[in-house]
């Protein structure tokens, strides 16, 4: 299998994912820098790889896998160890369900192209735009804040002993909060599990300020 190619933009918590991943499977890879805010993504060539036009695609000898939850999975059948996504079916129900809480209630309606749209095409000021981001971004820690806290996992990270799937997605959207000044006071589990898993290296090579392009 030849290395494979990463479309990647360093700020996508798509892609922050991946990369998460890719480092934790010990997987070496070649970055493709694509910009959001230059529109590459938009680009003919672009959408030639990812119809979607959205980030990150990974492409694997000629093959090109999107969508982050999906490229992980392939990634933890392809590479056993670490695992995860837990094979037995509570535990992968639980991680799931963890992990949709942010990939599918919280990311899809704060990403960049929705801001956009609020801005560009509805006329929302930017402390307005602000405020739509930072209610989700509360609304969907203070249930998943809950939820860790009713399993009782005496860990530090979210999926045990060992940083799992939720994990993966948990670092990015913790990100995201922090840069749009949430307060995380109330979600002390999840700012637990957060510092628990960037102080591993594949959690830290993937931040945004360690793989971001010189001059931006």
């Amino acid at each position: 299998m030849s290395q494979p190619l990463l479309y990647d933009y360093f700020r996508s918590s798509a892609c922050y994912r991946v990369r998460i991943a890719l480092n934790l499977k010990s997987v070496a890879y070649q970055a493709v820098p694509t910009s959001l805010l230059a529109g590459d993504q938009k680009s003919d060539s672009y959408r030639a790889i990812n119809p979607q036009g959205f980030v990150p695609a990974l492409v694997v000898d000629g093959v090109v896998l999107t969508q982050s939850l999906a490229i992980i999975d392939w990634l933890d059948h392809q590479y056993a160890e670490p695992r995860l996504i837990p094979a037995e079916p509570l535990e992968r129900a639980r991680a799931l369900a963890l992990t949709m809480m942010i990939a599918a209630d919280i990311h899809p309606i704060n990403n960049l192209r929705i801001l956009k749209y609020l801005g560009n095409d509805l006329g929302l000021r930017e402390v307005t735009r602000d405020n739509w981001y930072r209610h989700w971004i509360v609304e969907g820690f203070n249930a998943l804040e809950a939820m860790v806290d009713r399993e009782d996992v005496a860990a530090p990270f979210l999926a045990g002993d060992a940083p799992g799937i939720a994990d993966v997605f948990l670092v990015p959207q913790m990100y995201n909060a922090r840069r749009f000044e949430v307060d995380l006071t109330p979600y002390p589990r999840l700012v637990a599990a957060d510092a628990a898993a960037r102080a591993l290296p594949p959690f830290a090579a993937a931040a945004p300020d360690m793989v971001k392009p010189e001059g931006l």
